[in-house]
């Protein structure tokens, strides 16, 4: 892909909204260049596609916008991963490796993380309420689902800082376009983060504890084992640092989008902070209203019919989760950002075999977040002479920098 190409690729990004609306209203499929992909776009269509898994695969889910340089792929060559994961798995490989997901991420054991997600919440708004001012991203956004997924896999706090960067390298290297030296810059990044992790797994299969770590490495090992193979090791780290890139960079863009629009919608603000039992409404009403996680590509397996449109085998198809939550037929007012209105069912977090397993986590970290900064900072505002603009992905939809003062 061209720059030209991903200019106009990056205006789609930074607001989908009218291709959608576009698409909903079309006779069958709308086919977009900028994607590469026929765009599915109405709730019951969507539905309909993450229903029929066999007919609809995930391999290509995450497929890359860019191709890293030849530089850039020797530095990766020294890293750990390039297996599938969850997310581009299906049928018997998908449930194996989304099992240890599921049990860590069981309400229950979500439930016990939350002391932990508040602590780490209030002492990161004490690190800047004093001051005022504060960029949100980088200041909040990007440390607490950091740290909570980094406790969670079990990471020593001291390595979760390069684990959450290589995270977010790991996105530009493979979505973005990238002079030369900075994609070796990003995958150098990104192998460092890759050795943390392995580094982790392989002190867990030989010392388990009772973290997520230690049930993934269980998943991926056989018994009687001295010690992973090779193959277990790519296996593994792949499996985590998926995991922890949907963990902590998900719910980063959830909590930027969140506030963005609480802020650009004042009487919504005012509301929050004097009716703070609003506050589950609210999160659904984000989820539901922008989501971070725009959707997911899917390829046809097999010729098939959907919205009447016929597409052949090996067809790729964008599942627009953030198209179904604003169809009309499922939420009056769909464009309208209220907090007041009864949540309803909505697709963030997807739906069927595939659906997000850490949803509760996200919820959670929003919610301690909106308690936080309504209690705390009830002035908050937007900051002049910042204007904000939207990142331009469809995986992690999000502020790129949100200034706040009070």
């Amino acid at each position: 892909m061209d720059r030209e190409q991903h200019g106009r690729l990056d205006e789609l990004m930074r607001d989908p909204y009218p291709y959608y609306a576009r698409a909903r209203t079309a006779e069958g499929l709308t086919h977009v260049a900028e994607l590469d992909a026929w765009l599915v776009a109405r709730d019951a269509d969507v539905r309909e596609v993450l229903r029929r898994t066999e007919d609809f695969s995930s391999a290509n889910a995450l497929r890359p916008d860019v191709l890293p340089s030849p530089a850039a792929l020797v530095a990766l060559g020294g890293g750990f991963g390039g297996r599938p994961v969850v997310v581009t798995s299906d049928g018997e490989r998908h449930q194996r490796l989304r099992a240890p997901l599921v049990r860590a991420l069981s309400p229950a054991r979500v439930a016990a993380r939350v002391p932990y997600a508040a602590e780490r919440a209030a002492a990161l708004v004490d690190g800047f309420v004093k001051d005022g001012h504060v960029e949100l991203m980088s200041g909040y956004a990007r440390r607490l689902p950091g740290e909570v997924i980094g406790r969670i896999v079990g990471l020593d706090p001291a390595d979760v800082p390069v684990v959450v960067h290589g995270g977010h390298r790991a996105e530009e290297l493979l979505f973005r376009p990238l002079a030369e030296a900075e994609q070796l810059a990003a995958a150098q990044d990104v192998v460092a983060m890759q050795h943390v992790l392995d580094r982790c797994a392989r002190d867990r299969y030989a010392r388990p504890r009772e973290d997520l770590c230690t049930e993934i490495v269980a998943s991926v090992a056989g018994p009687g084992q001295d010690e992973l193979t090779l193959d277990q090791r790519h296996e593994t780290v792949a499996h985590l640092q998926n995991l922890l890139i949907a963990g902590h960079l998900t719910t980063t863009a959830l909590i930027g989008t969140t506030v963005l629009h609480l802020m650009r919608h004042r009487s919504q603000w005012e509301l929050l902070c004097a009716e703070p039992e609003r506050i589950p409404a609210a999160v659904e009403e984000a989820l539901r209203h922008d989501g971070p996680l725009q959707g997911f590509r899917r390829i046809t397996t097999r010729p098939v019919t959907l919205a009447g449109t016929e597409l052949p085998s090996g067809a790729a198809v964008f599942v627009a989760f953030g198209a179904a939550n604003r169809d009309g037929s499922c939420h009056s007012r769909p464009d309208d950002f209220d907090i007041t209105r009864t949540p309803g069912r909505h697709l963030a977090f997807g739906f069927g075999t595939h659906a997000c397993p850490g949803a509760q986590l996200a919820r959670e970290q929003l919610r301690i977040t909106l308690e936080e900064l309504t209690r705390r900072l009830p002035g908050l505002r937007p900051a002049a002479g910042h204007p904000v603009t939207m990142r331009p992905t469809l995986i992690h939809r999000s502020p790129r920098k949100l200034h706040l003062t009070w």
